[in-house]
């Protein structure tokens, strides 16, 4: 069964209210969607980035997916990371190639009318969460009210705030925002920072030593998540778990982070590493190395992957993605309880809402 050339839109929604993490401040978040199809059935994909990669997808990799045989999804993976090699993967070749493997993995399991999770085969049926957002633009009863909302509200027992405020020369603010996270969750759920590599090497290890004091059991990204040298550094001294990987574009920089021993969990984004089919090489790489993974962002784009893979720790429940992939599909997963269950309906269960969705596109 021949594939057709995948369309292409592009939609920009504005933020809630100002978002900022330690190192980049944004009022809106764009997403790319394709849409591919064989037969009468039509899978759907997407990622996050800039309007360029709807228009790098629709000229350089359409005319690559057109015609191939819509069940062998390894030979289309390949034949688009192929073609991207004079403009370079990482980046937006990267983000327009996942959005392309995502609709076909959509697209294969419809066409064998199956639910994503149970055509990649299910390693768990529910899938943890954490609650994602506490940007550093956040007042105090805005964060109390996002914390206390996931936590008290729909019983998910970790959550996330961002921490290194302006390149980490707001390091007294971004204790006591750590110190209202944990009165407002209490003392029984689990307590996450992401710096963004705002932090340098012994500006990250005083920071990762103060917050043992609060139960702090995840310091993502403490220093730029290309210094491996520096995650090693502060991995090896603080008490909290070093976590990175979400700008992986590729296999080979998985291999990298993993040998350097930079990490203790590795995050993989299905939306920027090339899809599913690179989701579950890497994966498998960190399982042979007895490293977890946990999925960034994007929650509905790696629910069924995130099911398959027996090294998962959980995916991350992240505030714009969330609100966005509510607003756009209907078949949103709840994850009341601390976990998402992916197993209904077809292909990852989701139909875009193109029509009430309207308003947003710009390509």
């Amino acid at each position: 069964m021949k594939l057709g050339r995948p369309a292409v839109s592009v939609y920009t929604v504005p933020t809630d209210a100002p978002e900022a993490d330690g190192t980049l401040s944004w009022d809106s978040t764009t997403m790319v969607i394709a849409e591919v199809a064989a037969g009468d059935a039509t899978g759907t994909g997407w990622t996050y980035g800039p309007p360029s990669v709807g228009g790098f997808l629709r000229e350089e990799l359409a005319p690559v997916v057109e015609g191939r045989d819509a069940l062998d999804i390894p030979a289309v993976h390949e034949a688009m990371c192929r073609s991207v090699r004079n403009a370079g993967r990482p980046g937006v070749a990267a983000c327009a190639v996942s959005a392309v493997d995502i609709a076909l993995w959509d697209l294969k399991a419809r066409l064998l009318e199956l639910p994503m999770a149970r055509l990649l085969g299910t390693a768990r049926t529910a899938v943890p969460v954490y609650g994602s957002g506490g940007f550093t633009t956040y007042h105090d009863t805005h964060l109390e009210a996002q914390l206390g909302g996931w936590v008290h509200g729909q019983g998910i027992p970790r959550v996330k705030i961002k921490i290194g405020e302006s390149w980490g020369r707001a390091v007294a603010r971004d204790l006591a925002r750590v110190r209202t996270a944990r009165q407002v969750i209490g003392s029984g759920a689990e307590l996450y920072v992401d710096a963004n590599g705002a932090y340098t090497r012994k500006q990250a290890v005083r920071v990762g030593r103060a917050l043992d004091g609060e139960g702090v059991g995840w310091f993502e990204e403490p220093v730029s998540s290309d210094d491996l040298t520096g995650l090693r550094l502060v991995r090896d001294t603080v008490a909290c778990e070093v976590t990175a990987g979400e700008y992986g574009y590729d296999l080979p920089y998985f291999a990298r982070m993993v040998a350097a021993g930079a990490v203790d969990c590795l995050q993989i984004d299905a939306t920027r590493c090339g899809g599913l089919t690179e989701f579950l090489r890497a994966a498998a790489l960190a399982q042979a190395h007895g490293l977890e993974v946990s999925a960034h962002c994007a929650p509905h784009a790696h629910a069924a992957v995130a099911a398959a893979v027996p090294n998962l720790r959980h995916i991350e429940w992240f505030h714009d993605h969330v609100r966005i992939e509510d607003m756009f599909f209907d078949g949103a997963l709840d994850p009341t309880g601390g976990v998402v269950r992916p197993l209904g309906g077809l292909g990852h269960g989701l139909a875009l809402r193109a029509e009430e969705v309207r308003e947003y596109r710009v390509a």
